[in-house]
């Protein structure tokens, strides 16, 4: 018979079993798993985030853009009028269009119109549009009420006003969509220079 020393024995008793290694690899993927989705969240959300900067430093500057234009311009028509030069005026009130037409301070015939989910514009007519929305900026409606420009037109001293609505939405991927809805109430103004 063999003995075993005590000290030999507490040699065989220090480790892992195979049962405790399989255990702890358990728990620490149920922990890597859970962290894992936590991440894929976040990085989900700063996506998202990008996204709505991006729709709104392109809007705001495309609002910005249409909004003083049309404040000091003239001759406001709700719809496309081609004819140059722009001397139409027509209000539209509770009958919105997806295009307005008028003229610039600087004289420039100018129209705004909806084409493809984009606003577009066009200085020459209509003969050819210039988009103003980037492509990843995904426009459903737009819509202009034109208020008190033929009544202006006439001699009346009410100032033309223009609604400008616009609904849409950026991001192409469900996760990361963003939709909006804007608008903004335009009153002509007299340039004073």
């Amino acid at each position: 018979m063999k003995y075993v020393s005590s000290q030999q024995n507490q040699k065989f008793q220090k480790g892992f079993t195979l049962i405790e290694l399989l255990v702890a690899t358990g728990v620490f993927l149920v922990v890597m798993t859970i962290s894992l989705g936590s991440v894929v969240s976040v990085l989900s959300a700063g996506r998202k985030s990008r996204t709505l900067s991006t729709i709104m430093t392109n809007l705001n500057f495309t609002m910005e853009v249409m909004s003083r234009e049309i404040k000091f311009g003239k001759t406001y028509y709700c719809g496309t009028d081609t004819s140059t030069p722009h001397t139409s005026t027509l209000d539209c009130g509770g009958n919105p269009e997806s295009s307005f037409s008028f003229t610039t301070s600087e004289g420039v015939d100018t129209i705004y119109r909806l084409n493809s989910n984009q606003i577009e514009r066009s200085t020459n007519g209509g003969v050819s549009y210039v988009g103003l929305t980037s492509r990843e900026i995904y426009i459903d409606e737009l819509k202009f009420y034109v208020f008190d420009s033929t009544t202006f037109a006439n001699g009346d001293n009410e100032q033309p006003r223009v609604l400008m609505y616009i609904r849409g939405y950026a991001g192409n991927r469900p996760d990361s969509r963003s939709n909006f809805i804007l608008q903004t109430l335009i009153s002509a103004r007299a340039l004073d220079i």
